[in-house]
């Protein structure tokens, strides 16, 4: 599903569509918090219950994708197609990569993980250009 495809063709409620909206307006990869700051300017009467439920929804349905790094905040994205991901160690920046990855290296994901493997994401962590100048 592209993310440009008209959200008022999906068929969601008002809220939800709110939700998809502040989250493919966005270059970054949004905490629930910054999308609930977002969608309240866009409507008011918005909650977080329904902010944090609808992401729920829209991840479910394969409109957004979630990332989650273990610090304890996901992020949501709009490109839910299969990339990769660097992410800046002192500020925090996460950003998108699209890297073709060997198929040795998933061999080796296999072979040392013992796993049966349904997909792979490169994650690289260090300084972004602003936080290593």
């Amino acid at each position: 599903m592209s993310s440009k495809e008209n959200i008022k063709d999906l068929g969601l409620t008002k809220q939800r569509e709110v939700v998809l909206q502040v989250i493919r307006d966005k270059d970054t990869h949004l905490t629930a918090n910054e999308v609930f700051d977002k969608a309240k300017q866009l409507l008011p009467g918005i909650s977080f219950a329904t902010v944090y439920n609808s992401l729920r929804y829209l991840k479910e349905t394969g409109l957004i994708g979630e990332i989650s790094f273990g610090n304890g905040a996901s992020r949501f994205d709009a490109l839910t197609s299969r990339h990769d991901h660097a992410i800046c160690t002192n500020c925090g920046k996460l950003v998108d990569m699209e890297i073709e990855l060997p198929a040795e290296i998933v061999k080796l994901a296999t072979k040392f993980s013992k796993f049966k493997l349904e997909s792979i994401e490169l994650t690289l962590r260090g300084l972004c250009p602003e936080c290593s100048e």
